[in-house]
């Protein structure tokens, strides 16, 4: 079962921005749905939907029998985050201040947003920054599964050391270092993913 986690796809965004506990809490409701129970679940989750298979592994861990994790940014990367540039800042802090307007403050955001900032519009935005100004450090140390992790060896948006790190905080996290594979491992390597997915399977 995939789900299509509001705003992401078909489904219409939330009503206020959520984070990861309400996305997690969406998951939840769907494990739970009065279709039948589905859990407890393997909870496969890529970039984002790591995040909120984490959250969910760590809030509702009855509901989830194991988790395969891949590019998930659950801890920061190594070395200093860059800053937003000076420039933008000074508009940013004008803007809050009134003395410039939405129109030059929304150039600004798309001379120096992310792809996926850009791409989003609305409730969305507001939902983006909140994700990437979470914090998963307690998240990880309640997760109690079994945690398989898939990790691209050329993945530049969450590199290994990402996983690597992962793997500090989860003790029983197993990784997976797929080589020439980038970001995008459920498209690349799938079989990996089914692999990992049929492993936690065979073991619980």
């Amino acid at each position: 079962m995939a789900p299509d986690l509001p705003g992401f796809g078909a489904t219409p965004p939330p009503s206020v921005a959520w984070g990861s506990p309400e996305y997690s809490d969406a998951v939840a409701r769907l494990i739970e749905s009065e279709d039948g129970p589905m859990g407890p679940a393997v909870v496969v989750g890529h970039s984002l939907g790591g995040r909120v298979a984490a959250v969910l592994a760590a809030r509702r861990s009855e509901l989830v029998r194991a988790l395969v994790l891949t590019g998930a940014p659950l801890v920061p990367r190594p070395g200093p985050r860059p800053g937003p540039p000076a420039g933008f800042r000074a508009v940013r802090a004008l803007h809050r201040l009134g003395i410039l307007g939405e129109q030059r403050m929304e150039r600004a955001r798309r001379r120096h947003g992310s792809v996926d900032y850009l791409s989003a519009d609305g409730v969305m935005r507001n939902v983006l920054v909140r994700l990437v100004n979470e914090t998963y450090a307690e998240t990880l140390r309640a997760v109690r599964c079994p945690v398989e992790l898939i990790w691209g060896a050329n993945d530049t948006e969450v590199p290994l050391a990402v996983a690597e790190g992962i793997c500090a905080c989860v003790p029983q996290a197993v990784l997976t270092v797929c080589p020439g594979a980038g970001h995008l491992i459920p498209l690349e390597r799938p079989a990996e993913v089914r692999a990992a997915v049929e492993r936690v399977l065979a073991a619980v």
